[in-house]
Formats: structure tokens, C-alpha cells, sequence
């Protein structure tokens, strides 16, 4: 049975957009893969925290979810399907509405699409036309669904199985470099054909979380990633995350906050004939709490070496 999404994340039902979004962002930070390797819980409790602030965070959604229409993950609630009743209350029907009220009009009317549906006469339209239903082979609808997933998910690519409200599950296969709002079409999953027809097919739209740390920029990821003070002056070799895992990432001496670094191929994976995409890092320098030594050490430094890094923002004024 699907999660709750107000349950997964913690808050109250009418919680706001801000409470709800400060809540994903502190248990995706606790929960993520990459903080908890080879922790198949945790992976497990991220998907469910994403999917939950995907729904919650889409007010149309969360408003669907709100009224029943739609479970924690996103599909439609199994309704009661009946087509003449539909038919007639809906907009297309409303023209038959005005000629078929009450008394011997209405009973005609009932009797017409009685006879045309169950092919009750000899002769004439309704033979006729019953007659032409049961030889003709039709397609069964297509039957449309959403799938949410991670973001290194559909970067890197993965399988998925998804719950369908009638009980069954379609195994999913997400293709590396998935942009959101795509659609993946599984042919003959969908309703069954009549009268030996092909069956339809199962079009699933594909919504992306969001990470905590990358961001993608067509088949390249950027990545802001914390240094301190030493590693920067100083030059390091630093563990750097990425869609496979985390890699070790060298920081040339001397740079500054805003210093941008490539690894080459960390990107989106290669697909559809087009090469793999890379990592940018943007350093961001982290002073930390200084103590007297330091504060005394970085005094005699600037001193010695003044500078007006905010320069440039007076000349273009």
C-alpha cells in the first residue's frame, strides 16, 4: 500500500510549501546514497522521501491526492467505469438530453441505444450494425501512468517496477540521459484488445526529483563543492561525488572560491550516439570558526599583501 507522502516527510497536512520543502531537504541530506553507501535502507527511504515531495510540492497533484483521486505514488484510484451514464452526463450528450425529457421520449430513447448495444433485432440498423461489431477487430486504449524517480536514476539509468491500480506491475527500464516530462511507451501493456485486437500500450511520464548536490545542464553536471581555507591555498586531493560513486579530485595551490574544475566524462553517461557529458566543480571556499592564531596569522597576512577584491563592482558602477 502506497506511503502517506505528509507521513514520509513528517509534516502536517496543511503544511506549507516552505515547511514542506525544508522537510525533504533534511531528510534527503540525511538519507542519501551517497552519505550512506551500500545502506540499501537508506537508498530505499530517499526514493520514498523524493517521491513523496515530488507529489507534495506539485500543488495540482497534492490537491488530487487531497480529494482521493490519486494515490501516494501518483496514479489514478481504480473509479466505477459506465459509459452511457458518462456519455449522457457529459458534454457531447447534452444535445439528446433536451429531445429524451421524461414521458414516452425518454423510454424511446432508452430503447434505441438498448437495441443498438445489444443487437436485438433481425434487421435493419441494429442487426446491422451488431453485426459489423462482431466482426471487427479493435486496439485496446492506451492507458497513461507517472513514474517518479532519482535524478541519478534517470541520469545513469535503472530499472523500476511499477504498481498499477488494477494489481499488476510493469517493469520499467529507464534509459540512460531521461530527461523529465519524457514519455516511455510499453507496447501491448495496455488495455486488451477486443475481439482479437492488439492490445494498447502503457505511456509512462517520467517526473525527476531533484538532488541535493548536482545539477544538470544538457549532458553535463555542475556541482558546487565545499573546500577549506588550507585546501585551497594549499592544493589537495579531495573526494569529489559523482553519479558512480565518489572520485578523488586534485585542488591546485592557490585557487579561490569561484574556481571552476572539469572531470572529464563524470557527465551523463553516453547515449543515443552522443558522447558522455562531464563534471564541473565550483570550488567554494569554507573559512570555518577561526581561533586567535588564525585571526592574527590572516591580519599580518593582508597586511602584507592588501587587496580590494570587490574592486571590480566599484569600476562598473
Amino acid at each position: 500500500m502506497p506511503l502517506d507522502p505528509y507521513e514520509t516527510l513528517g509534516v502536517k497536512r496543511d503544511a506549507t510549501a516552505a515547511q514542506i520543502k525544508s522537510a525533504y531537504l533534511k531528510l534527503a541530506k540525511k538519507h542519501h546514497p551517497d552519505l550512506n553507501p551500500g545502506d540499501a535502507r537508506a537508498e530505499e527511504r530517499f526514493k520514498a522521501i523524493s517521491a513523496a515531495n515530488d507529489l507534495l510540492e506539485d500543488s495540482e497533484k497534492r490537491a488530487r491526492f487531497d480529494r482521493g483521486e490519486i494515490d501516494g505514488t501518483g496514479q489514478e484510484r481504480p473509479q466505477e467505469r459506465r459509459f452511457y451514464k458518462n456519455y449522457a452526463d457529459s458534454e457531447q450528450g447534452a444535445r439528446y438530453r433536451g429531445a429524451a425529457q421524461g414521458g414516452a421520449d425518454n423510454a424511446a430513447f432508452h430503447d434505441i441505444f438498448a437495441d443498438l448495444f445489444r443487437g436485438g433485432q433481425a434487421g435493419g440498423f441494429s442487426a446491422g450494425f451488431a453485426g459489423q461489431q462482431q466482426d471487427q477487430r479493435m486496439r485496446g486504449q492506451d492507458q497513461r501512468y507517472q513514474l517518479s524517480v532519482t535524478f541519478i536514476e534517470a541520469a545513469a539509468g535503472a530499472s523500476r517496477r511499477l504498481n498499477l491500480p488494477d494489481g499488476r506491475t510493469l517493469d520499467v527500464t529507464i534509459p540512460p540521459g531521461l530527461e523529465s516530462g519524457q514519455v516511455l511507451r510499453l507496447r501491448g501493456q495496455g488495455d486488451a484488445g477486443w475481439n482479437g485486437g492488439p492490445a494498447g500500450d502503457a505511456l509512462i511520464e517520467v517526473d525527476i526529483n531533484p538532488h541535493p548536490y548536482f545539477v544538470r545542464d544538457g549532458d553535463n553536471i555542475l556541482l558546487d563543492l565545499p573546500v577549506t581555507a588550507a585546501e585551497a591555498a594549499l592544493g589537495a586531493k579531495v573526494p569529489v561525488p559523482t553519479l558512480t560513486g565518489p572520485v578523488s579530485l586534485s585542488i591546485p595551490r592557490h585557487s579561490d572560491t569561484g574556481r571552476l574544475l572539469r572531470l572529464r566524462g563524470r557527465g551523463i553517461p553516453a547515449h543515443a550516439g552522443r558522447p558522455a557529458g562531464d563534471l564541473y566543480v565550483t570550488l567554494k571556499v569554507v573559512l570555518g570558526t577561526p581561533d586567535a592564531a588564525l585571526e592574527a596569522a590572516l591580519k599580518e597576512f593582508y597586511d602584507r599583501n592588501p587587496i580590494d577584491p570587490r574592486q571590480h563592482m566599484s569600476e562598473a558602477a
